[in-house]
């Protein structure tokens, strides 16, 4: 795939590029169940894996996980730092390539899917809207790609944060549109309460988690929950989640269903925790 010459610098700041295998593994298995049909569907299933960072690991599991779910996708390694492209060249294979850049997105379609992992934590809240709106103009059209499962159509951008290992991450699923969903993912074994994920959160509501926000309102009825639920610790912590969960979804818009929660997750609809 032959890459658009860019007539302007990248857009962006270089990140610390801390990365390790499987660090995004959580939000990969949620991207190919949610988004794994869209991208079977879509007539260029190009995926963008914006600021990799010093080591092209997530890159190269990128490309692993989707393809179990799309056969024909594509993944493009985006960095702003020169040589964190020129150390990550040597990996490229079919399927997998490197290019510099930034925000502006420097692949000549409309891709899939970008996703966007611990990149925006290093930049102001008031800079993420701009952001995400110049990523969401590079995803492609909803007459591109058709919705899934009541979804709307059109690519996707996944951008969020975790922690180093991968155990706790949340992030903000987006369309062509704008956001659409919150995500919480945890490794259960390792989580005393659900806002022990509150660290996680991404730019645009880590400085809202303060009381009067929907966000604050939201992980303080899910710690209640996940008390009120402490019985089913018993079981096990994936049961005493799951029952968490289903309670929180009486007063909360939870998307999702017991076949994500069983994974640790849950997904609610931004419009609930987008900040006031």
């Amino acid at each position: 795939m032959a890459a658009r010459t860019p007539t302007t610098r990248p857009v962006g700041t270089v990140t610390r590029g801390t990365t390790n295998p499987n660090r995004l593994r959580r939000m990969d298995r949620w991207i190919a169940a949610t988004h794994g049909a869209a991208l079977r569907r879509a007539p260029s299933p190009v995926a963008v894996d914006l600021g990799y960072g010093a080591a092209p690991w997530t890159a190269v599991e990128l490309l692993a996980r989707l393809r179990t779910v799309a056969p024909r996708a594509r993944v493009v390694g985006v960095e702003i730092e020169p040589a964190r492209v020129a150390a990550a060249r040597p990996y490229e294979r079919e399927g997998l390539v490197f290019r510099h850049g930034g925000f502006e997105i420097p692949v000549p379609e409309r891709p899939a899917l970008i996703r966007a992992a611990n990149v925006l934590r290093q930049y102001e809240e008031d800079e993420v809207a701009g952001v995400w709106a110049r990523l969401c103009a590079r995803l492609a059209p909803a007459d591109e790609i058709a919705g899934v499962g009541g979804f709307p159509g059109g690519g996707l951008l996944v951008e969020g944060t975790c922690d180093e290992i991968g155990r706790r991450h949340v992030w903000v699923a987006l369309g062509p549109e704008g956001p659409r969903t919150v995500t919480f993912a945890a490794r259960l074994g390792s989580l005393e309460r659900p806002s022990d994920l509150a660290e996680r959160l991404p730019k645009a509501l880590i400085h809202r988690n303060v009381p009067g926000e929907p966000v604050h309102a939201f992980l303080r009825d899910f710690d209640r929950a996940w008390a009120a639920a402490a019985p089913y610790a018993s079981y096990g912590a994936r049961q005493r989640w799951i029952r968490a969960v289903r309670d929180l979804s009486g007063d909360w818009p939870v998307v999702d269903g017991p076949g994500r929660w069983r994974q640790g997750e849950v997904t609610v609809g931004w419009g609930a925790l987008a900040p006031r």
